[in-house]
């Protein structure tokens, strides 16, 4: 049984394997996990003219620092990949696989330029 359990979910008998997972994956937290964090933590502490426009955010950093935001966004990419691994390899669904970590690379290389360029000006 406890072997069953550790191989519950795989790539085998899949058309995904570990290499894309990684690559996109890599994608996902370089720009969302990383550069929008860099850049809002800069924007956040080191300077007096900005503050978070996100209200969530804004709340967690207010009551944990900045702990709380990097919980929020350690919450967000796992949510993501639960959901990629659970719908897109359980179901085959290649939009499934491939949706949630795109689309966290989209927002953070959007916000990490964004937040260059608020902190440039």
């Amino acid at each position: 049984m406890a072997t069953a359990e550790a191989n519950w979910l795989t790539f085998d008998h899949t058309p995904f394997d570990e290499i894309s997972f990684s690559r996109i994956w890599l994608l996902a937290v370089a720009t969302y996990g990383v550069g929008d964090v860099v850049t809002t933590i800069a924007l956040v502490y080191f300077s007096p003219l900005h503050t978070e426009a996100n209200p969530v955010v804004r709340q967690a950093i207010m009551a944990f620092g900045g702990g709380g935001f990097l919980g929020l966004k350690l919450l967000v990419i796992y949510a993501c990949i639960g959901i990629s691994l659970w719908a897109g390899v359980g179901d085959d669904d290649r939009l499934m696989f491939y949706a949630p970590p795109l689309l966290l690379a989209v927002v953070g290389l959007y916000t990490t330029v964004h937040n260059l360029g608020l902190l440039l000006h």
